[in-house]
């Protein structure tokens, strides 16, 4: 009997609800806090990412839950990258990468114009991620996350 070892990247199901919120709580209590916008946002995932317009995708990994991303609307053109995690177990096995290309692939085909994420320079690997997608620093404003100290946007078409 062989064991799949491959990420399957996977679309938004009800089931998969509170994985979204366990995966985020477990990197933001780790290096900051979490805000209020954060609770909102992953204690409904359905009404505050999907009815919005938005998307989450989840990485699965030998059965199981181990990874995950939302591309949140912004307007018909600009969607956030947003809410992405991997859990400490599933680090090293690409899963960042692939939910990143998930998301790339996905912009194009639905016609997105850019995909803009907010993040902190403290977390080297996901700076180094986005850079290597082409991801480059804009001007943050005021006000969106607290612990955001740098905005980065991708242009898709």
């Amino acid at each position: 009997m062989s064991v799949d070892n491959t990420v399957e990247i996977i679309p938004f199901a009800p089931a998969f609800k509170e994985a979204i919120k366990t995966l985020n709580l477990e990197w933001l209590q780790k290096h900051f806090w979490v805000e209020p916008k954060d609770e909102k946002i992953l204690s409904d995932p359905q009404g505050q990412i999907i009815d919005k317009g938005g998307m989450i995708f989840y990485a699965k990994y030998k059965n199981t839950i181990v990874g995950t991303v939302s591309l949140m609307k912004i307007d018909n053109v600009t969607f956030e990258l947003s809410k992405m995690a991997v859990t400490v177990s599933a680090q090293g096995l690409g899963v960042g990468k692939k939910l990143m290309l998930h998301c790339l692939a996905v912009a194009e085909t639905k016609g997105m114009e850019k995909l803009i994420l907010y993040s902190n320079r403290k977390l080297l690997s996901a700076i180094h991620l986005y850079k290597k997608f082409d991801f480059v620093e804009v001007l943050l404003e005021d006000g969106v996350y607290e612990r955001a100290d740098i905005k980065m946007e991708r242009i898709i078409h």
